[in-house]
């Protein structure tokens, strides 16, 4: 039985595009207790693999966490699926704002130890008193009082490119490092503000609000289905956009346009972009914001030194990666010493 990709990201390519057919970009969770995450992660993959479903799934005894790209004329098979899950029934999904056909190029559905790194201990306080959910109507009406203050629980590069006016922008690498800086920040407003949240599809608002309701707060909001729902809404009801710039996503497109705002710059000429790419180098693979002049004379690299590297010859290059570790720096993304306009923090 065939619990594993047998086609390269390459090859798969290739056939999307010889196929020619729409697919549809989506993303959802849920919280649940999976009893065997194991069995139900096989279950997933040989369903969506008969869909020819692409995507990232992250499965644990908490829930699911799925980023998917399903073609258009297997969607109603994919919700019918979706709802004999008991658990799954009706679960809303996100529709990407931007479509692409290559937004994922195999299937991956992992075990974890939990859907999202978030580094609590769950058994300390209570998962499911969550906050206060609100649409996008409800949610611009609430950043607009004097009481509020307004949250991006996303990591900084995330919040580089887009982010709501006056939201505070955690300068953190981690979800959980942002959790304790903000606690830290408000400490004192536990009762007089109201602490309204949003990330991306809204699922580290779903704990985070928990948290800090058990930390104390006593008003806590989040917006319901995240950026991707709150774009969603306000061009269906034709509401004002107070969202700037790009929503980052976690697939090949790195970004989805919700304004025409380009509140970032070129990490290497300083130049107004939000372009996230991946360093050419695969050594290194760092992800940085790169405009089209700096991409074609640095080829695509995020140093001299990596654009020295891809011109030598692939077998040399990899000759160059043996015995080297992967680097941790990809993680650091817009911060790496390279680059001369990383942000700083």
């Amino acid at each position: 039985m065939q619990l594993y990709n047998k086609l390269s990201a390459k090859e798969r390519a290739a056939l999307i595009d010889e196929a020619g057919e729409d697919r549809l970009t989506l993303s959802f969770y849920q919280y649940a207790k999976i009893g065997n995450p194991h069995l139900f992660r096989d279950h997933l993959f040989i369903a969506w693999d008969s869909m020819s479903v692409l995507g990232r799934i992250y499965v644990a005894h908490e829930g699911i966490n799925a980023q998917l790209s399903v073609p258009a004329k297997n969607f109603e098979a994919f919700k019918v699926f979706l709802d004999n899950i008991n658990f799954l029934k009706d679960v809303r999904l996100n529709i990407a704002i931007e479509q692409d056909a290559k937004s994922f190029l195999k299937l991956k559905v992992k075990v974890r130890d939990k859907i999202v790194a978030d580094g609590l201990n769950d058994d300390t306080f209570d998962v499911t008193n969550k906050g206060i959910h609100v649409d996008a109507q409800t949610f611009n009406e609430l950043i607009e009082s004097d009481d509020v203050v307004l949250v991006d629980m996303r990591n900084h590069y995330e919040s580089e490119i887009g982010h709501f006016k006056n939201a505070i922008t955690p300068d953190v690498d981690t979800f959980r490092d942002s959790l304790d800086l903000i606690e830290e920040d408000l400490k004192d407003h536990k009762e007089d503000k109201k602490l309204v949240m949003y990330c991306t599809g809204g699922i580290r608002c779903e704990k985070a609000s928990a948290y800090y309701k058990h930390k104390g707060f006593k008003q806590v909001y989040q917006l319901e289905g995240g950026i991707i729902e709150y774009a969603r809404q306000v061009e269906q009801l034709k509401l004002e956009n107070k969202f700037k710039g790009k929503n980052f996503v976690f697939d090949h497109r790195r970004g989805e346009r919700i304004s025409d705002d380009v509140i970032s710059n070129c990490h290497q000429c300083g130049k107004p972009c939000d372009t996230h790419v991946n360093c050419a180098n695969e050594a290194c693979h760092l992800l940085f914001i790169q405009c089209e002049e700096c991409s074609d004379a640095m080829s695509l690299t995020c140093s001299d030194e990596c654009k020295e590297i891809i011109a030598l010859p692939y077998e040399e290059q990899k000759e160059l990666r043996k015995g080297i570790p992967n680097s941790n720096k990809i993680f650091k993304k817009g911060r790496s010493e390279k680059l001369k306009f990383q942000r700083k923090a």
